[in-house]
């Protein structure tokens, strides 16, 4: 197998447009000494790659449900600057990703409001679709 040349802009060109025809909104993918991160605009795409599900609760308290974009293992972001849960997150911000191998897919919240604590533990495997964060929306 080939090496993947991340530096031509053909390359990325050709990934960009793959991954946009499989509904993936982003990808990361790290190496040692590199690391590229793709993000795809999907301003008004609906369908079965939408990561979030907006449900009314009981009583007064709305909610959405995050949810895996694709299987793998869930990562937590591990910023320095990562504040505790429960914890404000403005729409289309990066909450944690999906790893495969050394691709990092991102996990983003589709809707401001409140990030509760994570339904799934750091490493766990996930499938597509399963809940990983309840959002409080305010």
């Amino acid at each position: 197998m080939s090496k993947l040349d991340l530096t031509d802009t053909v390359t990325l060109a050709v990934l960009t447009d793959m991954l946009t025809a499989a509904g993936v909104e982003g990808l990361e993918i790290k190496t040692a000494d590199k690391q590229l991160r793709l993000f795809i605009p999907t301003s008004g795409k609906t369908g079965a790659s939408s990561a979030v599900d907006a449900k009314v609760g009981t009583g007064s308290a709305r909610k959405a449900m995050v949810k895996a974009p694709t299987a793998g293992q869930f990562q937590t972001l591990n910023t320095i600057d990562e504040k505790p849960f429960p914890r404000q997150v403005a729409s289309n911000e990066v909450v944690g990703s999906v790893r495969i191998g050394l691709v990092l897919v991102p996990v983003i919240a589709k809707c401001a409001g409140l990030l509760l604590n994570p339904l799934v533990k750091q490493d766990d495997l996930v499938g597509y679709g399963d809940p990983l964060f309840d959002i409080e929306l305010q």
